[in-house]
């Protein structure tokens, strides 16, 4: 019989792709601010970085792009990713299990940093506040899950605590996962099921198929 954890299952979530819907608010603005440029559409993301696919399409877009997210009341208008609100509420009650917001701020951060406090507080209540991890290194912090939607999270720490969980976006759909990964589609996906494969002394990589 498997040991009883002796601690909660800690789980972290990314706020930008996951919570945030970052990409539709991207190029809403964009596409607002700049209505006589070429722009990317969502189905056509590809990588992480956003300006790096704009510099490609034509070198001063990067700059341009960055603007948008950089401009005051763009993190705070973010709409809501659909059933995340619901599905961090609903993870926040189940027993035996800790969930904070993993968050990194913009390099330029006057206005982001502010910002995510605010959106958090405005859509899910002052309680996730307290909850909220803002560093540019995720390595570092010590968790059981990191649901993100980046495909690759380096840092400090070669070999990280918390399993990554992609969170599936449009600039990451594409990408075949190893065996090994395992990817959540959507917020109707399998999060429970994840979070359970950590109960009962383990449950790592491979423990739930791969959606």
């Amino acid at each position: 019989m498997a040991a009883r954890r002796a601690r909660p299952v800690r789980v972290l979530v990314d706020m930008d792709g996951v919570l945030a819907d970052f990409e539709a608010g991207l190029l809403r603005g964009f596409r607002r601010r700049f209505p006589g440029e070429p722009h990317v559409a969502l189905e056509k993301r590809r990588g992480f970085l956003a300006r790096e696919q704009y510099r490609a399409l034509r070198p001063d877009l990067a700059d341009k792009v960055a603007s948008v997210y950089e401009a005051p009341g763009f993190f705070l208008d973010l709409e809501p990713i659909p059933g995340a609100l619901e599905a961090l509420q609903e993870m926040n009650n189940m027993q035996d299990t800790e969930v904070f917001i993993c968050t990194s701020p913009l390099t330029k951060y006057e206005h982001c940093v502010a910002e995510k406090y605010r959106w958090v507080e405005n859509h899910l209540g002052p309680q996730f506040v307290e909850r909220i991890i803002l560093t540019r290194d995720k390595t570092v912090v010590l968790g059981d899950l990191l649901i993100d939607d980046k495909d690759t999270i380096r840092g400090q720490e070669e070999t990280p605590t918390w399993e990554h969980i992609l969170f599936t976006c449009c600039h990451n759909q594409h990408l075949a996962l190893p065996p090994t990964r395992r990817r959540l589609l959507s917020w109707s996906d399998n999060w429970r099921e994840i979070i359970d494969s950590k109960r009962g002394g383990g449950g790592g990589a491979g423990t739930v198929g791969s959606s």
